[in-house]
């Protein structure tokens, strides 16, 4: 039965709480006084049964008033507590914590709070909520401060996240065990990343960093912002898991250790080789060991016993060195032995994307072989990293009984796109939990990257808490009136009838082909072909009518003209935007499709001035998306420079050169990903100043080249080879955003012109 693998699980992680004294309610107390300061005495909350005598691992909570007028949450776990806050907080008083700078809305609690007239009681159905991707932490996180980051975990403990990623500031970790052993300061330097590609140095899929080096003072800053994230993931409930040794070392190893058995990871995405193929030093080598020892126990010394789950990825886009079933049981194997030396209660914990993307090669007797050199499944976990769309854990026959969680990874490169799978997060969650065969043991949110459909990830925590799929339709009512109806606002009926428009629709893509958010034509190097209805996990097909949208779009700008205080509201604000800038998008596509249907044209004189005409048209477009992203600073590429070059320490000598390198490495990723356009537009961002001065003069340009060249002539290589000149000057200009000129006007004022001006858009 599942819950009987769920309770070996549970005995053999060492991570439940052994008696009700030994969980501190402290950090749950912590969070009131730091968000609802003025209800800090309001709430009382106290441990009860941590010691199940079923045996069960998984959290449950009771919401109730006391005869003195408080609240009181009990709760068999921290996690369980502030999951039992979160209940009364967003469904009785309709506050809540967003991400960005929508932020916490809990201040807005009313000054009494209402008693429960029957208790709110919940009970999870899976052991983990587990939180992040590894390149979330570049993709996003790269460059947030600790006010950003206190956001975000208090936003992930209401929500009952108890097992998060934990990979801030490693490199101070590597770095101090290389040095140990006898890299030079030049060794670790060619080997270590830039602060917005270190993702991918941890995959091993790239080394050293283009455009400078890491400097040393951001990765001290980075690891004192690590210390206080741990130890407020530790406060909040949450057992961080943090990284182990994958193998990967400066290649300078040859020289360091000349007997060392290492070979190199593949090239990723044509790479020069100076930044790729990683040294791989097997894990056959005794050397191995002592660096995974010198890992850990380093990380132990730093943070103290938080922890026995350890992140460890090798193969991730990066395929073994054979494919022999007994080569890949032993790599797998020692792999496990230098866990369990270093930490006896080691779990390591694996990514499974490599499963999906690189299926070809992990075939099902190859995947059987790698997890089986782990001999004790309780001594791994699985992330199913693409659940939603292509879970691995049917054809593996759940892992072959490693525990395993299911993951909704929903965006890639944190694209922004109105995106959800409302079915597939719901219904095929609850099927994995309900096979009796399964080893799932939790649920957990795998983005690339945040970003706007924010309802889709609350949707699947929520669910970790239901056993029956949860009813959509009441959940995103009730969603609405949480996030627009703080302050005990009267929500127009119009707010709900939009998110119930796009619900099953825009919400509820079922079309496999194209499984991800999608990404707006607008943002990719133009071209007279190939740009339509792409598929994947960068896709531009919309699963939509875009018509749909707009009707939706309507209703909810309807709203703030029904109630205009929405407009004051951070969370309508930030949707309305993010609304506006999907129907922006979408409407280019005709605009697009009818440019060049007017170049591959018969009248190839009349063609030209056609030609000047319909390229106005796209322009004038994109400039008036630029105006309504500029109206909020999250929709602002001045705001991604501007965080970039903030963590720069302002002590350090070199602070002016320190500060332009980061901005280079924030216009690096969102624009060529690479030093000269490996992985262009990857993570492409719709924001204003981006769309005004990266994206608009490429469509000029792409305009101005097809009224110069005559069809027969089209030559897309010669087109990309003169734009990557311009790109690569834009990517390194150090300007700190003074060129991009944020909209002063409000949003109310700028869709006012916006809709007149685009009747035909908004169907005005």
């Amino acid at each position: 039965m599942r819950f009987v693998k769920l309770i070996i699980w549970a005995a053999t992680a060492a991570v439940a709480a052994a008696v009700d004294s030994a969980i501190s309610t402290k950090g749950v107390e912590a969070l009131v006084q730091r968000r609802l300061p003025q209800h800090a005495a309001s709430f009382q909350f106290a441990i009860a049964n941590a010691s199940d005598s079923s045996g069960s691992s998984l959290d449950s909570y009771t919401v109730s008033s006391t005869s003195d007028g408080k609240i009181l949450v009990q709760g068999n776990t921290a996690s369980a507590l502030l999951t039992g806050l979160h209940a009364y907080l967003s469904d009785v008083l309709h506050v809540d914590i967003w991400w960005f700078s929508v932020g916490s809305q809990l201040d807005q609690a009313p000054p009494e709070l209402p008693a429960l007239a029957t208790p709110l009681v919940g009970s999870s159905i899976v052991q983990y909520r587990y939180h992040f991707n590894t390149v979330t932490t570049s993709y996003t996180s790269a460059f947030w401060s600790w006010e950003d980051w206190e956001l975000q975990l208090d936003w992930m403990a209401l929500r009952s996240i108890n097992l998060p990623l934990a990979w801030i500031g490693f490199e101070k970790i590597l770095g101090e065990v290389f040095s140990d052993i006898g890299f030079s300061d030049a060794d670790i330097e060619d080997f270590i990343s830039g602060p917005a590609f270190l993702a991918w140095n941890h995959f091993g899929n790239i080394q050293g960093s283009w455009g400078g080096a890491m400097p040393s003072s951001w990765v001290e800053d980075q690891f004192s912002l690590q210390l206080k994230i741990v130890q407020r993931m530790v406060e909040l409930g949450m057992t961080p898991i943090l990284p182990a040794f994958p193998g990967f070392v400066p290649s300078a190893i040859s020289r360091v250790f000349p007997s060392a058995n290492v070979s190199n990871s593949s090239n990723w995405e044509a790479f020069p080789s100076r930044f790729t193929s990683d040294t791989f030093l097997d894990p056959f080598d005794p050397l191995f060991s002592q660096l995974q020892d010198r890992v850990i126990t380093k990380q132990k010394a730093y943070y103290g016993n938080v922890t026995n789950f350890w992140t460890l990825d090798q193969f991730n886009e990066n395929n073994p060195a054979s494919g022999d079933l007994g080569y890949l049981k032993t790599v797998s194997e020692n792999t496990w032995k230098s866990l369990k030396a270093a930490d006896p209660d080691a779990v390591w914990v694996m990514q499974g994307w490599l499963f999906s993307s690189s299926a070809a090669f992990w075939t099902n007797d190859r995947i059987e072989a790698f997890l089986g050199g782990v001999a004790v499944d309780s001594d791994m976990l699985i992330l199913d990293l693409f659940s939603e769309s292509q879970p691995q854990w049917q054809r593996t026959s759940s892992f072959y009984g490693k525990p395993w969680i299911w993951c909704e990874l929903h965006d890639y490169g944190a694209n922004m796109g109105l995106y959800g799978q409302i079915m597939n997060v719901t219904i095929d969650a609850i099927a994995a939990v309900d096979n009796s065969s399964n080893s799932v043991v939790g649920f957990g949110l795998s983005m690339e990257g945040l970003e706007g459909n924010e309802i889709m990830y609350d949707l699947l925590l929520s669910q970790a808490w239901n056993k029956d799929p949860i009813d959509t339709a009441t959940y995103f009512y009730d969603w609405v009136t949480t996030r627009y109806g703080a302050s005990g606002l009267t929500l127009p009926e119009s707010i709900y009838a939009a998110w119930e428009i796009a619900r099953p629709t825009v919400f509820n893509n079922t079309h496999l082909a194209a499984n991800a958010v999608p990404k707006s034509i607008l943002e990719l190097v133009p071209n007279q072909s190939g740009l339509l209805n792409r598929t994947g996990h960068h896709p531009t097909l919309l699963n939509y009518d875009p018509a749909t949208l707009v009707t939706a779009w309507r209703q909810m700008y309807q709203a703030g003209l029904d109630e205009p205080s929405l407009f004051s509201n951070p969370a309508y604000d930030y949707d309305l935007v993010d609304w506006t800038r999907q129907v922006l998008g979408n409407a280019f596509i005709p605009l697009y499709e009818q440019l060049i249907a007017i170049y591959t044209g018969s009248n190839q004189t009349s063609n030209k001035c056609a030609l000047r005409r319909q390229g106005k048209k796209l322009t004038a477009l994109l400039s008036t998306l630029d105006t309504v992203l500029s109206t909020n600073e999250n929709f602002r590429l001045s705001t991604w420079i501007k965080s970039a070059r903030a963590t720069a320490n302002s002590s350090s000598p070199d602070f002016a050169a320190v500060a332009d390198f980061l901005e280079y490495e924030a216009r690096n990723q969102v624009t060529l990903w690479g030093p000269t356009g490996q992985i262009s537009d990857y993570a492409s961002k719709s924001w204003g100043g981006l769309v005004s001065t990266y994206y608009l003069p490429r469509w000029q340009k792409f305009v101005d080249y097809l009224i110069a060249t005559p069809p027969a002539s089209y030559n897309q290589t010669a087109f990309q080879s003169g734009l990557l000149e311009w790109e690569l000057a834009w990517v390194n200009q150090t300007t700190g955003g003074s060129e991009l000129h944020d909209t002063p006007d409000a949003l109310q004022t700028v869709l006012y012109s916006v809709v007149s001006q685009w009747p035909s858009v908004f169907n005005a």
